[in-house]
């Protein structure tokens, strides 16, 4: 299972670092500005510090059948076009600028390596059927219904219809239906679904707003938010005032609203 794996594409998931986001200012820049032997240890540090970044994101994608080991070697090369086209220069964090970058290019793989395995029996029916359809339009100049094909074949209805829906041309949820040169807007983007990629950002944005934190914001927001407890019961578990509860809280969602 993806989330227990320990080794993917030979890198020990276990062990991977995490960078600061002041380290990953200093390394773009680094990157942008330094001798071409600094620049590359700077963009090998980006790329190795940003990795968990990457594991976070594929985990979203878990479950489809793909193999974790090539859907992490796509999603790095979204992570290195992310380091590639970072602006340092605005205020953004690289993990909210990142994450986008590395599921869209999960999203190209997925779309063109998409497929749905059918049967060898399923394409032999769906082939006496195509056939049959034909003959029968040519004789009839209609379609034939699928008691008519079903009696015509001596095959069950349910084959029948198995069978013509093998032959039609999935639809890839990755298909495009709009796109005015710059901005693509793909079939997966007009389904509802409450867990969509738009909350799931919000909450990777968050987790990582979150880490930092004080030990003593933290701690405010678990008990508020988490364990339900009012300011009052928090001021007296914290040994501080109940207006210093409400200033603190308020202080922590700002700055939460501001890095996310």
């Amino acid at each position: 299972m993806l989330l227990n794996k320990v080794e993917i594409c030979g890198v020990n998931t276990s062990r991977l670092k995490v960078i600061s986001e002041n380290r990953k200012i200093e390394l773009i820049k680094i990157i942008r500005h330094g001798t071409p032997e600094e620049a590359e240890q700077a963009r090998e540090e980006m790329i190795n510090g940003n990795l968990k970044l990457v594991l976070s994101v594929i985990r979203k994608f878990s479950g489809r059948g793909e193999n974790p080991d090539d859907l992490f070697q796509v999603g790095v090369i979204g992570l290195i076009k992310a380091i590639d086209n970072f602006d340092f220069e605005k205020d953004v964090r690289f993990s909210t600028y990142g994450v986008p970058m590395i599921i869209g290019e999960i999203r190209r793989y997925l779309r063109d390596n998409n497929s749905i395995k059918v049967s060898r029996s399923i394409k032999d029916t769906a082939y006496k059927v195509m056939q049959m359809k034909e003959k029968f339009i040519s004789e009839t100049g209609r379609e034939p219904t699928v008691s008519e094909i079903s009696k015509a074949l001596s095959i069950p209805s349910d084959r029948v219809i198995t069978a013509l829906e093998a032959s039609v041309e999935p639809v890839s949820i990755y298909e495009p239906v709009f796109s005015d040169g710059t901005d693509t807007v793909y079939i997966m983007d007009t389904l509802s679904d409450e867990n969509d990629d738009n909350k799931w950002l919000e909450s990777i944005a968050l987790r990582e707003s979150v880490k930092t934190l004080g030990e003593r914001e933290k701690m405010i927001l678990a008990m508020r938010y988490l364990k339900g407890k009012t300011q009052m019961e928090v001021a007296k578990e914290m040994g501080i005032s109940q207006a210093q509860v409400s200033r603190l809280e308020k202080n922590v969602i700002n700055k939460l609203r501001y890095n996310s």
